[in-house]
C-alpha cells in the first residue's frame, strides 16, 4: 500500500472534523452556482462527474452551474491578462446565487506562519460576497477544502509529509472561518486522505491535481458533504456527456484563446472600416452563451429524463458578424510593407520553382496539401523514434468559430519507398485546440491544446492516441499565437516551452504555485513533477529555443526578430519581476521593475525581423563550415532561412554571431517558414505554414482571407555530400542508446536521450556506469561524453558526485560550465551545492563564472549574496555585471 500519514493528522481534525456535521446546502429553483478558486475546482469542467450528481439530485431546479476557476487563484491573488474583468464583473455575469469556494492548497505553501494572513483574507472575500447581489439577491457561499497531498513511495515524487501538514493547518482554517460567517464548509481534506490510505490505485496525476478516476471518486464525496445524504437516484449515463458540451462552450466563451483581442488592447485592431476585433469576437461570445444556455436547457431535460433531439438546435442565437477583408484594398499597407503573399496560391511544383538555395545545396517537397489535406496550416514538427515525421496543424488558428468543428490534429507521415516524400499520413490525434507546439517522449506526445499542455499515449500500436490526459493547466489564453510553443527536451532531462506576451499564467506544482507574466521560458520534469520559471524576460513572442552540444542554450523572439544567449536572463528572480531589457520591458516595467529604457543585447546583430523556429547546425551532411551555426526561420520580410556563425567571445563570457549567406529564400510571397529540424539522415526540413495573411494584428481575426487549407513540408539536402545512416533507436539496447550519445550529431544525442528518459532508470543506470567506466580516456571527446554520462544521471534524477566533481574540475571550460548549470537545477539533491558553486566563482573562466552567479540566483541568504560578490575580485563584462545585478536584485528582495 501507498505510503500515506492519516494518522500523523488524525489528531488535528478532532477540533473541527467531529463537531462539523454535513453541510447541508439548501437550493432554491433557478440557482445559479459559481465555482470560483483553484485548479482542483477548475479542472471540474472537463472532469464533469460532480455536476452530473448535482443535476441527478435535483432535476426540477433547472440549476446553472458555471466554472470560474483558475489555477493558482486564491482569494486577493488572482492574475489575469488586461482588461479580463473583475471577478465580481464575472459573478454578476453568471448571475451567481450560490459562490463556491475552492481555496487552501497554494496558500498552505506559506506554512504555519501564513494561516493568520489566509484567515483574514478569506474572511474577508467572504463577508465581501455576502454582501453582493450578482443579480439573484445576496448569494449563498460555500467553502471547499483543498484535497489530500498523495504521497508517493517513488524516490523521484514527494511523499506528500510535508504538504499535508500544512493542508491541515488550511482546512481547519476554512472551517473557522466558515463558522464565524455561519456559511457552508465542506471538508475534502480527511475524506481524501483516508480514501489515498485505503488503495494502491493512483488517484492522482502528480499528488495532487485528481485523475480521471480520482473525480469520480470525489464526486459523491462532495455530493455528500453538501447535501448530508447519499444520493440514491440512479444516473442517466447520458447526463455526464451533455454536461460536458455544455461546459465546453463555456470554456471558449470564458477562456477565450485571444483574449487581448477580443477585450484587450487588440480589440481595436482589425477593423474593415466598420467592425473591428472586439465588435466581431464580443458577438461570438455572446453566441457561446446562448449556446451554452441552450445546452443547459438539455441537462435539465436529460436529468429529469426527458427525451432530446439528436442534435442541439441553436437556430435562436445571434448572427456573426463577417467582417470584409482588407486584403488588397487601395493603399494596402501590409502589401506595401511585404507583409502580405498573394490569394492565388500555387501548386507545389510551381513554388519549387521559386527557392532561391545557397550554392550546392537542393530542396525537395516532402508533402503538400495537395496529397494530404489533413495537412492545413502546419505549424511545428518533430521525428519519433523510428525516425518518422510528425506534424502539429492549426486550421482553427487564428481563432475557433462556435458551430464549426474543433478538428485541429497531431500528424504521423511516413515513406514507404524510400523516396523520401511522404506516402502516408496518420491522425495520431484530432479534436485539438490551436497546437502551436508538441514533443514527444515518455512513451507518448506532450501537446499544446490551448490554453493547456495535454499528454497523449498510443497504447495499442494503431499510432492512434487512446489515453488522453490534460496535464499542465493555467497558462493564460490572451492570444493563440502567444501560445505555447517551441518544445524541447533539455540535455538534463527537462522539457522546456515558451509563451509569449499579454499572458499571464499560473501553473500549480507539488511544491507551490508558479507564476509568470508577459512571456518566457517554463521549465517542467515529469520524472519528478517538479516546475518552474525557466527564464522570466519580457519577450514579445518566443518561438525559438536551442542549445549547443555543451547545454548553451539560445532563444528566439519571434515578433522583433531578436536571438538571445540566454544564461544571463535565466537566473532566478520571483514574480511579477522580469529581467530586464526584452522588446516589451519598457511597456511592462512599472510591473516587473527594471530600467525602462535597457536594451538586453542580441548575440548577433539583428537585420530583419520576425524569427520563428531556430535550429544549431550539426550534421555531417551539411559542409564543415556549416557546423554550430544559428539558423533561424524568417517569415515575413525575406521568407527566408537566415544564417549565423557563432563563436565564444574573445573578450569576456558568452557567445556572438555574424550573419552569413541565407540558406534558402523563397520568392513565392505565401512561403512561411516556422519551424525546421535536422532529420535522421542528417537533411533539413522546413515547416511551411504557406498562407498569404500572417498575424493577429494586422487583420481581423475573422478577415475571410485567412487561409486554412494550405501547408507545406520542405527538404534541404547537399548535392555533393553523402547523407547519415539513421541510427537504430526504437527498439535498440540501453547500451546501444548509450553508445549514441558518442554521436557527432546533436539530433541523434538529442533522439537517444529521449528514448533512455522513458527507459526503467534501474536499468539504465546500470548500464550508465558499466558505460562511463570503459569511456576511452585517450578519445579527444572524452570529456563530452562524460558530460553527456552526467545529462544522463541528471535525467534519472541522480547526482554522482565523484563524475560531478571530476567535470567542475575539468579542464574544458565548457565542460565545467555546463556542470555548474546541472548543479544550479539540481540544488534539492546536492546538498553542499554552495561550496560548488563558491568555487565556480572564482573560475578562470568568465562563462564559468556567469554560470555560477546565476547559480547563486537560486540561494538565498547574506552568504549567498557574499558569495555572488566574490565574482568582482575578477575582470568583469557586460553580460556577467548584468547576471551580478539581477542575481543581487533577487537577492535583496
Amino acid at each position: 500500500m501507498r505510503y500515506t500519514a492519516f494518522a500523523i493528522f488524525a489528531g488535528l481534525f478532532v477540533s473541527y472534523c467531529s463537531s462539523s456535521p454535513a453541510a447541508d446546502l439548501k437550493l432554491q429553483k433557478g440557482d445559479h452556482i459559481c465555482l470560483v478558486g483553484n485548479a482542483l475546482g477548475e479542472r471540474m469542467q472537463v472532469q464533469n462527474e460532480w455536476e452530473t450528481l448535482l443535476q441527478t439530485r435535483f432535476p426540477e431546479l433547472e440549476l446553472v452551474v458555471r466554472n470560474l476557476c483558475f489555477p493558482g487563484d486564491e482569494p486577493y491573488t488572482r492574475i489575469r491578462s488586461k482588461n479580463f474583468g473583475s471577478p465580481d464583473s464575472h459573478l454578476t455575469h453568471s448571475q451567481a446565487s450560490v459562490v463556491m469556494y475552492f481555496f487552501g492548497y497554494n496558500e498552505s505553501f506559506a506554512g504555519a506562519q501564513g494561516v493568520d494572513q489566509f484567515k483574514a483574507q478569506l474572511s474577508k472575500l467572504v463577508k465581501e460576497t455576502l454582501a453582493n447581489d450578482y443579480g439573484k439577491g445576496n448569494p449563498q457561499v460555500v467553502l471547499v477544502s483543498p484535497i489530500a497531498f498523495e504521497g508517493s513511495d517513488d524516490p523521484n515524487l514527494s511523499d506528500g509529509k510535508k504538504q499535508n501538514e500544512n493542508l491541515a493547518l488550511y482546512t481547519e482554517a476554512i472551517s473557522s472561518v466558515a463558522k464565524e460567517n455561519d456559511v457552508v464548509f465542506v471538508d475534502l481534506f480527511q475524506p481524501t486522505q483516508a480514501l489515498f490510505d485505503s488503495t494502491d490505485e493512483r488517484l492522482t496525476l502528480n499528488g495532487f491535481h485528481l485523475n480521471h478516476d480520482g473525480y469520480a471518486k470525489l464526486a459523491p464525496v462532495l455530493d455528500t458533504s453538501l447535501f448530508g445524504d447519499k444520493l440514491t437516484k440512479p444516473v442517466n449515463p447520458d447526463l455526464k456527456a451533455e454536461i460536458d458540451r455544455k461546459n465546453f462552450h463555456w470554456f471558449h466563451r470564458y477562456r477565450a484563446v485571444n483574449g487581448f483581442s477580443i477585450y484587450g488592447d487588440r480589440g481595436k485592431a482589425g477593423s474593415d472600416g466598420t467592425y473591428n476585433n472586439t465588435d466581431v469576437m464580443e458577438r461570438e461570445r455572446a453566441i457561446l452563451d446562448e449556446m451554452t444556455a441552450n445546452r443547459d436547457a438539455r441537462v435539465w431535460a436529460v436529468a429529469a429524463g426527458r427525451p432530446v433531439p439528436k442534435v442541439v438546435d441553436d437556430s435562436n442565437t445571434l448572427p456573426f458578424i463577417t467582417p470584409k477583408t482588407n486584403v488588397g484594398t487601395p493603399g494596402d499597407k501590409n502589401a506595401k510593407a511585404g507583409k502580405l503573399g498573394t490569394l492565388n496560391y500555387l501548386p507545389a511544383a510551381e513554388q519549387i520553382k521559386l527557392f532561391d538555395l545557397a550554392e550546392g545545396y537542393q530542396i525537395q517537397l516532402i508533402a503538400s496539401e495537395e496529397q494530404f489535406p489533413e495537412l492545413s496550416n502546419p505549424v511545428a514538427l518533430n521525428f519519433d523514434s523510428k525516425g518518422r515525421l510528425w506534424v502539429a496543424t492549426m486550421k482553427s488558428y487564428p481563432h475557433w468559430k462556435p458551430k464549426s468543428p474543433m478538428n485541429d490534429k497531431l500528424l504521423i507521415f511516413e515513406d514507404n519507398d524510400g523516396d523520401y516524400a511522404a506516402d502516408v499520413c496518420k491522425v495520431f490525434a484530432e479534436n485539438l485546440h490551436q497546437p502551436t507546439g508538441f514533443e514527444l517522449g515518455h512513451g507518448g506526445a506532450y501537446v499544446s491544446r490551448q490554453p493547456d499542455i495535454w499528454f497523449m499515449k498510443d497504447t495499442d500500436g494503431d499510432d492512434k492516441a487512446d489515453i488522453v490526459n490534460r496535464h499542465l493547466i493555467g497558462f493564460d489564453s490572451a492570444d493563440s499565437h502567444h501560445g505555447i510553443a517551441a518544445f524541447e527536451w533539455g540535455p538534463g532531462g527537462n522539457l522546456y516551452f515558451q509563451e509569449g506576451t499579454f499572458k499571464f499564467s499560473a501553473v500549480e506544482s507539488p511544491y507551490g504555485v508558479r507564476r509568470l507574466a508577459e512571456g518566457g521560458v517554463w521549465k517542467y520534469n515529469p520524472r519528478t513533477e517538479r516546475l518552474n520559471v525557466h527564464c522570466s524576460f519580457a519577450f514579445a513572442n518566443p518561438w525559438g529555443y536551442c542549445y549547443d552540444k555543451w547545454g548553451q542554450d539560445f532563444i528566439g523572439d519571434a515578433s522583433p526578430g531578436n536571438a538571445y544567449w540566454a544564461a544571463p536572463i535565466t537566473g532566478h528572480i520571483e514574480f511579477p519581476n522580469k529581467h530586464p531589457g526584452g522588446s516589451q520591458h519598457r511597456r511592462v516595467a512599472e510591473m516587473s521593475g527594471g530600467d525602462p529604457k535597457y536594451k538586453f543585447p542580441t548575440f548577433y546583430p539583428k537585420r530583419i525581423r520576425p524569427l520563428a523556429g531556430c535550429a544549431i547546425v550539426s550534421s555531417r551532411h551539411f559542409p564543415d563550415q556549416m557546423q554550430g551555426n544559428f539558423l533561424v526561420t524568417n517569415v515575413i520580410g525575406e521568407r527566408a532561412i537566415l544564417n549565423h556563425k557563432v563563436s565564444e567571445s574573445e573578450t569576456g563570457s558568452g557567445f556572438v554571431g555574424e550573419e552569413q549567406e541565407m540558406l534558402l529564400s523563397c520568392r513565392d510571397g505565401n512561403f512561411r517558414p516556422v519551424d525546421l529540424q535536422f532529420a535522421p539522415d542528417g537533411s533539413l526540413y522546413i515547416v511551411d505554414w504557406h498562407n498569404a495573411l500572417i498575424g493577429h494584428l494586422q487583420h481581423n481575426l475573422r478577415d475571410p482571407s485567412r487561409d486554412h487549407s494550405h501547408g507545406r513540408i520542405w527538404r534541404v539536402t547537399h548535392k555533393d555530400r553523402p547523407l547519415l545512416e539513421p541510427a537504430k533507436i526504437d527498439g535498440a539496447e540501453i547500451g546501444e542508446l548509450l553508445e549514441l550519445l558518442k554521436s557527432p550529431e546533436d539530433r541523434t544525442r538529442y533522439r537517444s536521450r529521449r528514448e533512455l528518459a522513458q527507459r526503467d532508470s534501474s536499468q539504465v543506470i546500470a548500464e550508465l556506469d558499466r558505460w562511463l567506466a570503459g569511456l576511452d580516456t585517450s578519445d579527444p571527446n572524452v570529456e563530452h561524453q562524460r558530460m553527456e554520462a552526467l545529462w544522463m544521471y541528471q535525467t534519472h534524477n541522480q547526482v554522482p558526485t565523484e563524475l560531478l566533481d571530476q567535470m567542475l574540475a575539468s579542464k574544458n571550460h565548457r565542460a565545467r560550465a555546463a556542470s555548474v548549470r546541472l548543479v544550479s537545477q539540481m540544488m534539492h539533491a546536492i546538498p553542499d551545492h554552495a561550496e560548488r558553486i563558491q568555487t565556480a566563482i572564482h573560475d578562470d573562466n568568465p562563462t564559468v563564472r556567469l554560470e555560477a552567479v546565476r547559480a547563486v540566483s537560486f540561494m538565498s541568504g547574506d552568504e549567498a549574496i557574499e558569495m555572488a560578490l566574490g565574482v568582482l575580485e575578477h575582470d568583469m563584462d557586460d553580460y556577467l555585471q548584468y547576471t551580478l545585478d539581477e542575481t543581487m536584485r533577487q537577492l535583496e528582495q
